[in-house]
């Protein structure tokens, strides 16, 4: 056994080992092995110094049988004399090797890189080696007998015309020796032969090169096979090429099966690519922030892997207006010419073109091959048919976006000329797997937005409107955070009190959904009730506390609630107590900022007997307040980040107000916080109230 790609003797049988005793071991280079067997040519020359059988099958050159002797002399390395010939009691082998394995592809040589070859020893015995009529006898009745197709050529003659075929050709392509002497072997090509297989065994044959190529061919009768041809050149004693010896070999079932291989894995392949598709638009849009980000996300995907250009169209309510959300394309400037098409477009439910007949539940559309001019399908619209040419469209599949039984709109696909390929049905398939899972992440994304919008004006109309109170400047934001469902327990509040004074809170309850804002508007009330009664600010918060535990409100939350009051002086005294919630901060008009974090007591619902006969009482601090103070309230939204220090966002906090000018009115303080302290993406709700004391 042979490996072609190294030329080396990789295995051999007891009896081929015996003509190289202990001489080599393998693997070993052929003519190593050939010089280690004794092998001479029928002159007596060794092997390896000739163009021996061995040497062409290592070149992947089939031999269908050529006698060599096995001399006992020539294992000594040197080239045997003629008296050693004459004195050597040599044996005639008959050699015989072809490729076991390996369809030829172009330019890999004859039998392909990554092949074995079989070669085959026969003892010719009783024949002496110097009769050589009769060897050539033995020879050409081998040729005629074996299975193996062989013809022989005349390159002297024009075209160079077969000039004999054995039996074994005859039964591979039904033509007699008599149909094909004087006719060159092209007869057996046809319709499908490939063109550049055929070139390169013309160049070989221009070249005196052997060759061996697997073609289409064909029988007499017209049906086609498989064959591997291979061609040598043949030479006379002056060197003169006087034949090309072909041999041929029907290897239809092995291409066939070959061709099934690659077929298949080519289709597994697609497969895999379809499902990886699949699979990374699934995630891409799962997490898509609304309808439009999805959308967004659904094109770009798509493009380039399953089309060229691609449209997303939904309509805002069934029957109602088209609109195209999102595009994509390989060329940024195709974008903006597929939104101009689809304004120019202006489609309607059902109406004629394929997105109308779609949206009212037709089936897709696959159109294979487009309409090269757009005026051919736009002719009473010079300006989109203008648009659709220089978008050069050559394949075109509408799918329905649908989700739970209804349209929500159309997912467009292009291929663009030269490049673009052919929609099939197997597209087609795919693109409707895909707007289905679309469809039910734009009908997700809205009906979030709507229980969200829903949620947010109900949590908006929980807060109260900031009063008109003499003497004071206030100011309030609420945003609202994107995590969740954008709702949550985060409230201020400002409440004239019968007693003069004006109560001002801020809180937190713990949690990001409707039960969260729910309890908000309880505590709210609650913190309303108890300061209305003209109770201390610690009172009111430990209040609240047993009436979150007894009543199971929420389950836990921060607040902080003060009493602004006049004093005689002109100033006002702010008594203020803090359950856990953010140190509110008091700016006064010399740009003196203070933190109002003394005496903080728990969280609401945090400590079972807080505020309770035998428990612990929170207690309340006094600040006094001079005309032209600032006080800044707010929520945790502003300062808990993730990735965030929140010790560093609140030192921001504290910098901007401490950088506030003399005077500033509360709208601009609100304002300014906002800007260089609001994240760029809000995670939590947040309140901000700024109250300034005028007089």
């Amino acid at each position: 056994m042979i490996d072609l790609s190294v030329r080396r003797v990789v295995y051999a049988n007891a009896t081929a080992i015996e003509l190289t005793g202990d001489r080599v071991t393998l693997p070993v280079d052929v003519d190593r092995w050939s010089d280690a067997a004794g092998l001479t040519d029928l002159g007596g020359r060794r092997m390896s110094e000739t163009g021996s059988p061995l040497s062409l099958v290592a070149a992947g050159v089939p031999v269908a049988g050529e006698p060599v002797a096995v001399r006992d002399a020539a294992r000594t390395g040197d080239s045997v004399t003629a008296e050693q010939r004459d004195a050597s009691e040599g044996r005639l082998l008959w050699v015989t090797g072809f490729a076991l394995s390996g369809v030829a592809e172009p330019g890999a040589g004859p039998l392909g890189l990554d092949s074995r070859a079989l070669v085959v020893f026969q003892q010719l015995s009783g024949t002496e080696h110097g009769n050589r009529r009769h060897l050539e006898v033995l020879r050409d009745r081998a040729v005629v007998a074996t299975d193996m197709s062989f013809t022989i050529t005349d390159p002297r003659r024009p075209d160079n015309p077969l000039i004999w075929v054995n039996p074994s050709f005859t039964r591979l392509t039904g033509y007699a020796l008599d149909d094909v002497v004087g006719r060159n072997c092209r007869m057996l090509q046809g319709p499908n032969t490939d063109a550049a297989t055929v070139q390169r065994i013309g160049d070989a044959l221009r070249r005196r090169e052997p060759i061996t190529e697997v073609l289409l061919n064909y029988r007499r009768d017209g049906t086609a096979y498989w064959n591997q041809l291979s061609v040598s050149p043949v030479y006379d004693g002056t060197g003169e090429l006087v034949n090309f010896v072909g041999v041929q070999n029907d290897v239809t079932e092995r291409v066939i099966v070959e061709q099934e291989r690659r077929a298949a894995l080519a289709e597994a392949e697609a497969a895999r690519s379809q499902l990886r598709l699949l699979a990374e638009a699934t995630t891409q849009m799962t997490e898509a922030l609304d309808v439009a980000d999805a959308c967004a996300r659904l094109a770009r995907i798509v493009v380039p892997q399953l089309a060229d250009l691609c449209a997303v169209d939904l309509l805002d309510r069934p029957g109602g207006t088209l609109t195209r959300l999102a595009v994509a394309a390989r060329e940024r400037g195709d974008e903006e010419r597929l939104r101009r098409l689809g304004e120019l477009r202006s489609y309607q439910a059902g109406g004629p073109s394929a997105v109308g007949q779609v949206l009212v539940g037709e089936d897709p559309v696959l159109i294979s091959d487009a309409p090269e001019r757009g005026a051919d399908g736009l002719p009473d619209d010079p300006r989109a048919a203008e648009v659709y040419d220089q978008l050069r469209l050559r394949s075109v599949m509408v799918v329905p976006v649908r989700a739970r039984g209804r349209v929500l709109g159309t997912l467009t696909l292009f291929t663009q000329h030269p490049y673009g390929r052919r929609y099939g049905p197997l597209d087609l398939h795919l693109a409707t797997d895909l707007a289905g899972r679309a469809g039910l992440t734009v009908d997700n994304a809205r009906l979030y937005e709507t229980e969200h919008a829903a949620a947010a004006t109900l949590q908006r109309s929980l807060l109260p409107v900031v009063p008109d109170v003499d003497g004071l400047q206030i100011a309030a934001r609420y945003l609202v955070g994107a995590d969740g469902n954008q709702v949550g327990g985060d409230w201020y509040d400002v409440l004239p009190l019968p007693d003069g004074a004006v109560g001002i809170a801020v809180g937190d309850v713990v949690g990001h959904d409707l039960a969260a804002a729910a309890a908000m508007g309880q505590l709210r009330g609650v913190v309303r009730s108890y300061a209305w009664e003209g109770r201390g600010t610690g009172s009111v918060l430990d209040r609240c506390d047993q009436l979150v535990q007894g009543l199971e409100m929420a389950a836990m939350a921060t607040a902080f609630y003060a009493r602004l009051e006049p004093a005689v002086d002109g100033s006002r005294i702010l008594r203020y107590s803090n359950a856990g919630h953010p140190a509110p901060l008091l700016l006064a008009p010399d740009g003196t900022l203070t933190r109002l974090d003394e005496r903080r007591s728990p969280m609401i619902g945090a400590v079972p007997r807080f505020g309770r006969a035998d428990g612990p009482v929170r207690a309340e601090v006094e600040v006094c307040c001079p005309p032209g103070s600032v006080l800044v309230l707010y929520t945790d939204g502003l300062t808990d980040m993730l990735g965030a220090d929140a010790d560093e966002r609140t030192d921001l906090i504290e910098r901007t107000v401490a950088a506030l000018p003399a005077g500033v009115d509360a709208e601009t303080v609100v304002e300014r916080v906002l800007v260089a302290c609001a994240p760029r993406r809000l995670r939590d709700d947040v309140a901000l109230l700024a109250v300034r004391i005028t007089a």
